[in-house]
């Protein structure tokens, strides 16, 4: 298990914290993996009945820690731990239930879209810059965001690079409910308390006919996992690396 991924399990639900505060919870690939083991083991554990994701500090998750994505991954002939974590959540379960204390950036918002119950802080915001990095968008997020929140504002979020607010967020119907920040944690854990009091088959099978697009969303991951890894070797996305490391604007020619 990473160091920056913490879990702990009480009254049969465990909380997952993203705990890499000093580099805003930006996830590498090793907290990827430990992400994955953690989700699989907690689908396959019939005394946890409810999982809480959630990041430390005041920041949910910055997203990928792009010199660790853009230099680490996997053999040729393994799965990338960031594949890994999706799948895990994809096809887990069990109610997973997201408290987005913060911006959530990236796969910080992809991820979400796989979670079952999202509740956000009054602070929190919501932003997905693939295209501003020279990627494209990942987890099916190209399906599921339009679904989730309609054609029109998925465009500005994917295409145009907008950042929603907690507000913004709740009324597109990207989250559940908000929460006063000082206030989320408390109430995530109390409805995820209140899932583990419920009938576990019911809410299996609940899950599984609301989830009921699971071979149409792996499609889109796998389609969007060939473009994905196409653009990391791109003049692009190294372009939009070192411009940021360099803390300049990027020339893309």
């Amino acid at each position: 298990m990473s160091n920056n991924i913490d879990l702990s399990t009480a009254d049969r639900v465990t909380t997952l914290t993203i705990a890499r505060a000093d580099k805003k919870n930006a996830i590498t690939q090793d907290m990827y993996a430990a992400m994955a083991e953690a989700i699989t083991d907690y689908g396959q554990d019939m005394d946890v009945r409810a999982l809480v994701i959630t990041g430390a500090g005041d920041m949910f998750t910055a997203g990928n820690d792009l010199q660790d994505f853009s230099t680490g991954g996997a053999d040729q002939d393994e799965i990338p731990p960031v594949s890994r974590f999706l799948h895990a959540l994809r096809d887990c379960p069990k109610p997973v239930v997201a408290a987005v204390n913060g911006p959530a950036i990236g796969v910080g918002l992809t991820m979400l879209l796989h979670c079952d119950l999202v509740y956000a802080g009054q602070s929190a915001t919501f932003n997905a810059p693939f295209v501003k990095l020279g990627l494209v968008p990942e987890a099916a997020s190209s399906l599921l965001l339009p679904a989730a929140v309609g054609m029109a504002v998925a465009n500005d979020i994917l295409l145009a690079g907008r950042t929603l607010n907690a507000e913004e967020a709740l009324r597109f119907g990207l989250i559940a409910r908000i929460f006063p920040d000082g206030e989320l944690q408390e109430a995530a854990r109390q409805i995820a308390l209140h899932i583990a009091s419920s009938a576990p088959n019911a809410l299996r099978q609940s899950k599984s006919l609301i989830r009921n697009q699971r071979d149409q969303i792996a499609d889109q991951m796998q389609a969007e996992g060939r473009l994905f890894v196409d653009q990391l070797q791109s003049p692009d996305f190294r372009e939009s690396v070192a411009a940021m490391m360099e803390k300049r604007a990027p020339n893309y020619g």
